[in-house]
């Protein structure tokens, strides 16, 4: 062997360590790149985060044990003004509620920010005005970490907390109803512009009052308080009924009040309703701060 081929080899030997290293790196590399969650994944993980973050709130109860009257009302029959910390919308009081129902357009969402857990809740339900209790339906926005999420859920209260059902978009056609048989009650969402994602179920339940009917826009709590109201713009309740004792009709039908959001801390408003329409069987809520 020459010179110059002992000079070829000893430099190949001192070179094969380090097309090694090079080598097996490129490989780790495009192994790495395999294996790293595809944008798919990573919306569906933060999706996961979002419902888990939510699977203890509670809606519909109302947090104010003596509601604030602010103006009776002498030219509606029945009417009276009030405010609440997290309602917003109107409630019909009696006795024997065995049906509601609404429909709406489920309204856009802002995001509060990567750093605020905002929501906001529309339903349908009896009791909770004026009782411990509520069984009732509805769709939720809620902004976490940047990103607005949509659901439609329903919750009989204190029996459970609010149960998830499904993913809704919006703009979306929905209509809530809750109807009462005795202690039976079934509870239901239908999403006609995405059918799939409505439901419906019946649950049974003892403790009810069955004295108020509701149409709610809400702050709703968890176990640090009310949450944040995500800004939805304008939701407008549409083809309100309700069914007390053997009589069937719409919002106006009965007595009814007219339920203004408000800080509890400083009483600025935060969702303000609209006077009933000329039918009396819908509403505006419009949002104002969270």
């Amino acid at each position: 062997m020459n010179h110059r081929s002992r000079l070829i080899r000893t430099s190949l030997t001192a070179l094969l360590p380090a097309l090694a290293l090079l080598t097996g790196t490129a490989a780790a590399a495009t192994a790495s790149a395999s294996t790293a969650p595809t944008a798919v994944q990573r919306a569906e993980a933060a999706a996961a985060q979002a419902r888990a973050a939510i699977e203890h709130i509670v809606v519909g109860f109302q947090h104010d044990p003596a509601l604030k009257v602010v103006h009776r009302s002498s030219g509606i029959s029945g009417l009276s003004q009030v405010e609440s910390t997290n309602w917003s919308g109107y409630a019909d009081t009696g006795s024997g509620f065995s049906q509601v129902s609404a429909s709406w357009i489920e309204p856009t969402g802002v995001s509060s920010g990567r750093r605020t857990t905002s929501l906001a809740a529309f339903w349908v339900g009896i009791d909770g005005y004026s009782s411990d209790t509520v069984e009732q339906d509805g769709t939720l926005i809620e902004s976490y970490r940047g990103t607005l999420y949509y659901y439609d859920w329903w919750e009989i209260y204190p029996e459970n907390d609010v149960q998830v059902v499904a993913d809704v978009s919006p703009g979306d056609s929905i209509t809530s109803t809750v109807t009462r048989s005795g202690d039976s009650y079934t509870l239901s969402v239908t999403d006609a512009t995405h059918p799939a994602d409505s439901f419906s179920t019946t649950q049974t339940y003892s403790g009810a009052a069955d004295s108020s009917a509701e149409w709610i826009a809400e702050a709703p709590s968890g176990s640090n308080g009310v949450y944040p109201l995500t800004d939805f713009g304008t939701w407008t309740d549409s083809s309100s009924t309700v069914t007390e004792g053997s009589t069937s009709g719409v919002i106006s039908s009965f007595t009814d009040d007219e339920i203004t959001m408000v800080n509890g801390n400083t009483g600025a408003v935060e969702a303000q309703p609209g006077a009933l329409n000329s039918s009396g069987n819908g509403f505006s809520v419009t949002w104002e701060s969270s």
